[in-house]
């Protein structure tokens, strides 16, 4: 499987040049990270995926949808790989405000208000990483599944420290060596 952080967003491109939280609520790509996402289609495009899995943030979706269109996959939409909540940005969209922006993707497993309302610890994280892993290690094509996520999330996933827009090819039926 790929795992793919999104890309640039506009908090990660305040929080980065001033190191403090923009306080941007569900931030889009920045135009940087639309660039990144274009540049993935080339990139991934040759990868045999057949399954999008992306976490609901609007950051995710925009990464994902460039990949999706191209070859021609509706993908799924999962909370449980969403970000770890901790900043102004690991609140999200409400389900219908989702469902308006994306109407050819399928909000219907997510809560109106899904992202969690407290800061999650890194255990929690880690609890969802392993529910996820033991879910996809069960799927019968994970070696064409393509997971659009985030840097908490995949860091727990996979021990793996992921810039914006970068992927990992990665066996879910392994669990990652502890550092």
């Amino acid at each position: 499987m790929i795992v793919l952080r999104h890309c640039q967003s506009e908090f990660n491109r305040l929080f980065t040049a001033t190191r403090k939280d923009p306080g941007i609520p569900d931030p889009p790509l920045s135009d940087m990270g639309q660039e990144q996402a274009r540049k993935l289609v080339a990139e991934i495009g040759g990868e045999e995926i057949r399954h999008i899995i992306v976490s609901p943030y609007k950051r995710a979706i925009q990464t994902a949808m460039p990949i999706a269109k191209a070859l021609d996959i509706v993908p799924v939409v999962s909370p449980l790989i969403r970000e770890r909540a901790a900043f102004s940005c690991d609140v999200g969209s409400p389900r219908a405000v989702l469902a308006q922006e994306w109407p050819a993707l399928d909000f219907s497993g997510l809560d109106e208000a899904w992202w969690s309302p407290v800061i999650e610890t890194p255990e929690s994280v880690e609890e969802r990483a392993e529910l996820f892993r033991s879910e996809i290690a069960v799927s019968h094509d994970w070696e064409r599944t393509l997971v659009v996520s985030h840097w908490a999330f995949l860091l727990a996933f996979t021990r793996t420290s992921l810039e914006n827009g970068s992927w990992l090819r990665i066996d879910p039926t392994r669990p990652p060596e502890r550092p």
